[in-house]
């Protein structure tokens, strides 16, 4: 039934490693550029409010698939933007990581939003009572707690990017689907077979996530 694990065609470790660094990478980015949005969303600065507004609302409500397909003829066919790479492979990686970013990005903004609205508002006025400028408060008070206070959301958000880099096959990132793609092809007699050993290979890849943002979660919580 497993007869295609033992033949040496398909390289399952390595397409499971790309899915790995991609989640990983993507991981790393979409937390830095949602605290970026989310600084935007609580500017005082109104220009800056309506950016971060605006881009959650139309991004998040836009499907990923889009997203991915509009960083590869957007960018890539239209404008040659290839990220510093120069095999279509890496090319293709790059940009899934810039589309799973941007993408991923408005989600860890709305749940560190959610975090903020847990921070009392008596905090902020406290510290800007003592001379802090909006950047102090932001970084020193408030995003301190609302980290600790959306550590589950954001576990959420991570696992979902997990199960969102099937998507990157779709412009050519050479990562499970990719090779999940093929294989469904060549081994149409062992579709189940395929099925079980991809699905156990995304547990193995998401399980830990939670188990650990779980366990993260308990310990910095937040008691009021």
């Amino acid at each position: 039934m497993f007869d295609f694990l033992d033949s040496g065609q398909y390289d399952l470790l390595g397409a499971f490693w790309v899915t790995a660094k991609l989640a990983l990478y993507s991981a790393i980015g979409s937390l830095i550029w949602g605290t970026a949005l989310v600084s935007m969303r609580v500017s005082p600065v109104p220009l800056m409010r309506s950016f971060g507004t605006a881009y959650v609302n139309i991004v998040r409500n836009t499907p990923l698939t889009v997203v991915l397909v509009g960083c590869l003829l957007g960018l890539n066919q239209t404008l040659s933007i290839t990220l510093g790479g120069e095999r279509s492979e890496d090319i293709g990686f790059r940009l899934a990581v810039l589309g799973l970013v941007a993408y991923t990005g408005t989600f860890v903004c709305e749940a560190l939003r959610s975090g903020i609205n847990t921070v009392p508002a008596g905090q902020a006025e406290a510290a800007r009572a003592l001379g802090m400028s909006f950047t102090q408060v932001l970084t020193l008070v408030v995003l301190p707690q609302a980290f600790r206070a959306a550590v589950t959301p954001l576990a959420n958000v991570l696992i979902a990017l997990t199960k969102n880099t099937t998507v990157a096959a779709a412009i050519g990132a050479a990562d499970a689907a990719f090779l999940m793609k093929e294989m469904i092809e060549n081994e149409a007699d062992a579709l189940f077979a395929v099925f079980a050993v991809f699905a156990f290979g995304f547990i193995v890849l998401t399980l830990p996530t939670g188990l650990i943002l779980g366990w993260a979660a308990k310990r910095l919580a937040v008691k009021r």
